[in-house]
Parts: structure tokens; sequence; C-alpha cells
């Protein structure tokens, strides 16, 4: 028999991450590049520019995913990243991809 899962179940195994990432973060694909990461990892969400140079993402998958996906971004962009501000909630199931707010 197939393993069903509600939807209370599968929001219970989520995670959120609300992020703030702070250094030289825009102007340097970094909005595209971490759309194209989440997309792979199976992340939904936003990111966008702010304007104080700051760049923000809200993210929603499982945890294991979305420690990947910061573990990533971190990666690709160590030389760029100054700070990172990270706070992890509970998930809203608002998102169906990941995209770029504008």
């Amino acid at each position: 028999m197939p393993l069903t899962l509600s939807l209370v179940e599968v929001l219970i195994m989520l995670r959120r991450i609300h992020v703030f990432y702070s250094g030289r973060v825009q102007g340097v694909g970094f909005r595209f590049i971490t759309e194209d990461l989440a997309r792979k990892l199976g992340v939904s969400g936003w990111v966008k520019n702010l304007p104080d140079s700051r760049v923000e993402l809200i993210a929603e998958a499982g945890e294991s995913a979305l420690k990947d996906f910061l573990v990533r971004i971190k990666q690709y962009f160590r030389s760029y990243i100054q700070d990172i501000d990270i706070q992890w909630q509970d998930p809203t199931g608002e998102f169906s991809d990941f995209g770029i707010n504008f």
C-alpha cells in the first residue's frame, strides 16, 4: 500500500528560512544562481535585492534540503558575502516554486 501524507504531515516535515545576505551580493548574479540552485534542490520561495544593498531570501523545503541550499549559496558566493542573518521558522506552504521578486 502506498504511503500518503496529509497536508499537515507534509508541513510538519518542512521548514522555512528567512535570510538576509550582506556584502557585495548585488550585481554578481546572486539571485539567478540562487534561483537555479533552489530549483535543482526542490526548494520553493523567492529571492530579491533590497534598496540597502542586501539580498533577502525566503525559502521552504525539508530541513536537510535547506541546509544544503544554504551551504551551496555560501560556497558559491564566499568572496562576496560579508554577513548572513538566518531565521528558521515554521513553514506556511504558500510557495509552489522558486522565483525572483523585483
